[in-house]
């Protein structure tokens, strides 16, 4: 019997989380206080030591599949670029009640936020769906504003799933193999709305990334944090290239459907985006 991997501890947690947002701030995917990150962890693990501070909230929406479990999230207005520096200044724990509808936020004598990030209840609504559908211990959401996505998303043309993914799957090899879900384009909705909450949480059922048009990016992993942002990084670079073609005047081939269909047959990848 194959003995279970050690479930990680709140500091490497911490640390993975410190590391996403400096990563999303080296792609320029988050300018100041742009950008949040969320981590579900569906086992005990003790963070009072490190955020002693207690108070009760509600919640933005009723999670009863996270009851007493903890999401570790960024405050409002913090920059992802500084949580390494300092995650218990930037960084809050939220231990979910019994009843799904209330929660004991922990935070630290050095928090520099007043409340959790205003997308907070995407976050929320996309772990107590995963959690609720198919019993993931460990879940990573990321949002950031990469660029070149975003800009894409401003033409019409783009702002369609087939569309975008047409586009931005072309440029690498690598993209059919760690995009193979592709990424969900959702219309313009308002920041931190139940609209937008309730359509990223449906997005994010099919597909592994979403763009949030005119605005940013939603990605999930039930892996690691790293594995979010690599999802957005890989979609970005797309995106980068495609940007680029239209600069030159659409001069490039890119992988044309057959050399995709040959790369994802080499590396056995199912995805709506072959033959």
């Amino acid at each position: 019997m194959l003995d279970t991997p050690p479930r990680p501890e709140l500091d490497e947690l911490l640390t993975a989380m410190g590391s996403a947002g400096h990563r999303i701030c080296e792609i320029d995917a988050s300018e100041a206080g742009a950008g949040n990150i969320s981590v579900y962890v569906g086992w005990d693990v003790e963070v009072r030591r490190r955020f002693p501070i207690a108070e009760t909230i509600e919640l933005p929406a009723p999670a009863p599949a996270l009851a007493g479990r903890t999401i570790l999230v960024t405050g409002s207005g913090r920059r992802l670029r500084q949580i390494h520096e300092d995650p218990e200044a930037n960084i809050g724990a939220v231990v979910v009640h019994d009843n799904g509808t209330t929660a004991t936020l922990y935070t630290s004598p050095r928090r520099l936020f007043e409340r959790l990030t205003s997308e907070f209840n995407s976050h929320l609504a996309v772990h107590q769906d995963q959690v609720a559908r198919r019993g993931v211990e460990f879940q990573a959401v990321v949002h950031a504003q990469p660029m070149n996505l975003t800009y894409l998303s401003h033409i019409p043309s783009y702002r369609d799933t087939e569309a975008m993914n047409r586009r931005i799957l072309r440029w690498e090899p690598e993209s059919i193999v760690s995009l193979s879900a592709g990424v969900g384009v959702l219309e313009f909705m308002i920041p931190g709305s139940a609209e937008l909450m309730a359509a990223n949480v449906e997005g994010l059922r099919e597909f592994e990334i979403v763009l949030w048009s005119k605005h940013g990016v939603m990605a999930r992993s039930d892996v690691s944090v790293t594995r979010a942002v690599d999802r957005i990084e890989y979609a970005e670079t797309g995106a980068k290239y495609e940007y680029m073609d239209l600069v030159a005047g659409c001069r490039a081939q890119g992988l044309t459907q057959d050399e995709i269909t040959a790369v994802a047959q080499e590396f056995s990848i199912d995805s709506r985006w072959v033959h």
